[in-house]
């Protein structure tokens, strides 16, 4: 009872004997134990290692190719940048031409693969004058969104980092403050960033100018220290 309810990790002793009461199959079990698996993982490489063997089981492919092509691409950091650059009067539907636009940092064939699930997921569309952004959905599975969340920022982060020592200052604008925080105002703090993100996105939006190059914007804060005791 104390597993089912959420309070107690499954050993892998108790997992054989929960698997018995269940009556699952062999194919059922492994797929029910690699869930459990992705569960207790306690790192993020742990957890795409997992992923990867969920991703290739028969059950998962069946039911949740969408749910799948959606993780990849919430996963992805490369995938949401060749969907923005779609905005571009003269983007092409050739792989080769996107890994050039994204500075080589991806080879043809990942960019193949990202076109291929951003076309199935109605995110990009052929049109009569080309290809434009579609408003398909994304649907990533809720066992999995933060995974793919945190695999999206790793990437990204990985982006910033080059950016520092391979982009012109003219071209980029790296901002940090460390400061002294209230903790009671941190709930505010990221209600301001979120409507700074919103700032940004409408101004880009609404620019009536030609959208000619894809960049990204880190808004982020974290602690760097531990919190202060509370006794006097």
């Amino acid at each position: 009872a104390d597993v089912i309810a959420g309070r107690r990790n499954l050993t892998t002793a108790g997992l054989e004997g929960f698997l018995r009461a269940l009556s699952l199959s062999r194919t059922e079990a492994r797929f029910f134990g690699l869930l459990v698996a992705l569960d207790q993982a306690e790192t993020p490489a742990e957890r795409n290692a997992v992923w990867v063997d969920i991703a290739a089981t028969r059950r998962f492919r069946e039911a949740r190719k969408i749910e799948g092509d959606s993780f990849r691409y919430t996963s992805t950091w490369y995938f949401p940048v060749v969907r923005e650059l779609a905005c571009r009067k003269d983007f092409q539907n050739d792989a080769a031409w996107v890994a050039r636009q994204l500075r080589n940092k991806i080879t043809p064939k990942q960019a193949a693969e990202a076109l291929e699930v951003l076309f199935e997921l109605g995110l990009l569309v052929e049109t009569d004058t080309g290809v434009a952004i579609g408003g398909g959905t994304v649907y990533t599975p809720r066992e999995v969104r933060r995974l793919a969340v945190q695999n999206y920022h790793f990437g990204m982060l990985d982006r910033a980092r080059e950016a520092i020592t391979e982009v012109s200052a003219d071209q980029r604008h790296f901002l940090g403050v460390t400061i002294a925080v209230p903790p009671s105002l941190v709930p505010e703090l990221k209600v301001e960033l979120d409507a700074l993100q919103d700032r940004i996105m409408q101004m880009c939006s609404s620019s009536g100018l030609p959208a000619d190059q894809v960049m990204q914007f880190n808004l982020n804060f974290f602690p760097v220290s531990t919190p202060g005791s509370d006794d006097s």
